[in-house]
């Protein structure tokens, strides 16, 4: 328990932050708070794949690995809407972020102020057109989910959190020297 004189001026400044105008309150609470780099991630699953399913990955500069649909959000923009819009941007695939759906867990914060927000969505793959600019994106593939291809780290990690790739079942996903 904190001592009494401790309490009092607790008390006291929470008195004079509330009697602040509201952006004065907010200028503070930004200046005193982690921040945060948000992107949104979207899990495209192929709703035709028989058996573990399809996973669409793309190969993306430099080409050591393949990755997720993502990207960061734009100001002001909400996660799912930065979902959609990256998803279409990499990909080609354009869906409303009325069909997507929030991951569960939804939003996954990585060390050194990363948060990835994550959304899944299910595409029938032999209707689906894939188109990559081939400067952001190099390829677009779907890739069973029980023979994944080499993931860039921060991707195995992130899907470890779904049970999917090289890291499923390791809660949390470990940050190991070497990398899958």
């Amino acid at each position: 328990m904190l001592p009494r004189s401790r309490r009092t001026g607790r008390a006291i400044a929470y008195q004079v932050f509330y009697r602040l105008p509201l952006p004065v309150r907010r200028r503070l609470v930004r200046l005193a708070v982690s921040k945060y780099i948000v992107g949104a991630v979207t899990l495209v699953r192929d709703s035709e794949a028989a058996g573990a399913g399809r996973l669409l990955l793309l190969r993306q500069p430099p080409g050591n690995g393949w990755t997720l649909p993502a990207g960061l959000l734009q100001k002001r923009e909400a996660p799912i809407v930065g979902a959609a819009r990256e998803l279409y941007e990499e990909s080609g695939i354009r869906l409303s972020p009325r069909q997507l759906t929030p991951a569960v867990p939804n939003a996954v914060v990585h060390d050194k102020g990363w948060v990835d927000v994550v959304f899944t969505a299910a595409v029938p793959a032999s209707t689906t057109a894939l188109k990559v600019d081939g400067a952001e994106v190099f390829e677009a593939a779907w890739h069973p989910l029980d023979d994944l291809p080499k993931l860039t780290w921060p991707t195995a990690r992130l899907l470890a959190y779904y049970d999917i790739g090289p890291l499923a079942g390791q809660f949390p996903p470990p940050v190991p020297d070497e990398r899958p």
